[in-house]
């Protein structure tokens, strides 16, 4: 069955980027600006953003959910994370865009070195941050240049065809899924803005808005989300700004008794007016458009910059989330038992008629989730690459780039799920065939970093950078690492990544009981295939230890599904590591069996047994 949620069709030929280049430089001569920052953002910083806001895709050809490009009269460059090197290098013309790593040579250092003195640079404001915007100022004026903020945005200009505003109607997330009202949250936050002596938060970030009003929408792909904003004073009504259009009879009624509902227009004259009063208003560092501090300055109110506190209030699951959670696992853990039994089958019986496609392959996992009745949508474009693929860390299959699975390779599946009690996300490799000496010692390396941190035992104030380094030792050791972080946050029923908290070497937020982040270490040999292993954990209270000084903290690993045995060299792993994947090999085989048919409940426990026993049958 074809997939509801995603589409194959393949990216825009890289030729038809020429003329659009050539019309947004037409357009920056004409309003005197020798150059244009593009980010791949909207005016709220969404990680999935509309079609009417994938500037960056349409102007460079580039489809990752991160980068930028710099265009100057003679010259262009498009920066891009360790995650799309690869993808870039195939989506966009070499004589149209330079490619630089976003990391190692930040926009804001190109701008420094290469930005000609005198020379104007443009920028949307509502499409960067405070800070980036003062990064970008910086290194113009480094440069001896001027950073120029746009009223209006050049290549919106000479998009012709561009989609029109999503219209996703808002609906009401029921507070048994939520597990706390609305008026509630309210009183919390409100709280916090009341010890930080502030008068104002603007709510910047969708995702915060649709947490603390308990709603939901459909304007982005993947992440139910109602692109809107609201202002919460911390003494009197919030308003809530979303388009009016969205909002049925019976949703708006119960939002009436939370805020006010003036519409999108309203913000900012609603914005400047509690500004005009002085007001010291709360933005947040991480999704606050440059445009709303300009707004709140040129008004003469005060700008706070800092954490919007609804971020770690949101990260911290209740528990009726956490439940949710736990269920939303046990049903993402059948389809997935039943894909792999499926994806072994085919892989077996279908050497005669061709094994199946990376397509095959996306379509009958999200069937398998979908026969739960329960599917609202995939948390992001699968991600499933056999061979050299899956070497590509964000690979995107489209109908040119799709590859039948051969064996002697490896097949990375990547996938995530959208139910109203949880989100999930999980990775498996599965080795088509026997695999190589080469491939067991990678995919053993990686596993046993991974279960470093599902075993890590942690005290409070601990933070993901100091755990990143647990997943990484064993590849370290053999001159090996992977160019992505170890772990993410994950929403309920809302982004599959959330922040602040997470596992890598930039993690700076302590981990905190209720929390739930990724555990995803990886591998990944160009040319040849990628490995990952991905769980998602909940931080829990750990198990009493003796003489402990301090309040000690672990993970309890949600996701179930089988971990390839065919790829575990048993002789590099410890007696512990050992054991904890007997452990939860039978915690899966224990919770899904009494689900599954005979034939499925067979293929599992033959995929779950101990170690000992499968090394035994494969020597």
């Amino acid at each position: 069955m074809p997939s509801r949620f995603q589409s194959f069709d393949d990216p825009a030929d890289p030729a038809a980027t020429r003329p659009r280049l050539a019309a947004l430089r037409d357009e920056l001569a004409r309003r005197d600006l020798d150059g244009f920052v593009v980010p791949r953002a909207d005016r709220w910083q969404n990680e999935y953003v509309a079609p009417c806001d994938e500037r960056l895709a349409w102007l460079t050809g580039f489809t990752g959910s991160a980068g930028a490009a710099i265009v100057l009269a003679d010259r262009a460059v498009l920066f891009v994370d360790g995650r799309y090197t690869l993808q870039a290098a195939e989506q966009v013309d070499p004589a149209l865009f330079e490619i630089a790593h976003l990391t190692d040579t930040p926009p804001s250092d190109w701008i420094e070195a290469n930005l000609p003195a005198g020379r104007r640079l443009g920028y949307d404001p509502w499409l960067h941050t405070v800070r980036g915007a003062e990064k970008l100022a910086s290194a113009c004026a480094q440069a001896g240049g001027t950073l120029v903020p746009v009223e209006t945005n050049p290549l919106d200009a000479v998009w012709t065809d561009r989609p029109a505003p999503p219209r996703g109607p808002v609906v009401i997330h029921d507070t048994r899924h939520a597990g706390e009202a609305a008026t509630d949250k309210l009183a919390r936050l409100r709280g916090e803005l009341a010890a930080g002596r502030l008068a104002a938060l603007v709510v910047s970030d969708p995702h915060a808005v649709a947490w603390l009003f308990n709603i939901r929408g459909s304007d982005v792909a993947h992440t139910p989300l109602p692109l809107a904003t609201a202002i919460v004073p911390a003494d009197g009504r919030p308003s809530l700004h979303v388009d009016p259009g969205k909002i049925e009879p019976a949703v708006r009624e119960a939002l009436a008794g939370l805020a006010d509902l003036p519409g999108p227009d309203a913000f900012e004259p609603d914005l400047a007016r509690l500004a005009a009063t002085g007001a010291t208003i709360r933005i947040d560092d991480a999704t606050g458009a440059d445009a709303i501090a300009r707004i709140v300055t040129a008004a003469g109110g005060q700008v706070s910059r800092g954490a919007d506190p609804i971020a770690l209030m949101k990260a911290v699951k209740n528990p009726t989330e956490i439940d949710g959670a736990r269920a939303a696992h046990r049903r993402d853990g059948l389809a997935l038992v039943r894909f792999l039994a499926w994806l072994d089958g085919a892989c077996r019986d279908g050497v005669a008629d061709g094994l199946p496609t990376e397509i095959d392959a996306v379509e009958a996992l999200e069937q398998f989730r979908a026969d739960s009745g329960l599917l609202e949508d995939v948390s992001f474009p699968t991600i499933a690459g056999a061979g050299p693929n899956g070497a590509i860390v964000h690979y995107r299959v489209t109908r040119r780039t799709n590859r039948r699975l051969a064996l002697g390779e490896l097949f990375l599946i990547d996938s995530g799920a959208q139910y109203v009690d949880g989100t999930t996300d999980v990775t498996r490799t599965v080795a088509i065939g026997p695999p190589s000496d080469e491939m067991r010692d990678r995919f053993t390396r990686v596993l046993k970093g991974h279960i470093a941190v599902a075993r890590a035992v942690f005290p409070d104030g601990i933070t993901g950078a100091q755990l990143d380094s647990l997943a990484r030792m064993f590849l370290w050791a053999a001159g090996l690492d992977f160019d992505h972080g170890t772990g993410h946050g994950i929403g309920s029923y809302l982004s599959v990544h959330e922040g602040p908290a997470r596992i890598s070497k930039l993690g700076t937020t302590p981990l905190m009981r209720g929390m739930i982040l990724s555990d995803e270490p990886g591998y990944y040999k160009t040319g040849a295939y990628g490995i990952r292993i991905e769980n998602l954990l909940l931080v829990t209270e750990a198990p009493a230890v003796p003489g402990a000084e301090k309040p000690l903290n672990a993970f309890e690993t949600l996701t179930l599904a089988p971990i390839d045995l065919r790829l575990v060299a048993a002789d590099l792993m410890s007696a512990d590591e050992i054991a904890w994947l007997d452990a939860y090999h039978a915690r899966v085989r224990e919770t899904l069996s009494p689900a599954l048919d005979t034939t499925t409940r067979d293929w599992l426990a033959q995929a779950t047994r101990p170690v000992a026993a499968f090394a035994g049958a494969t020597t």
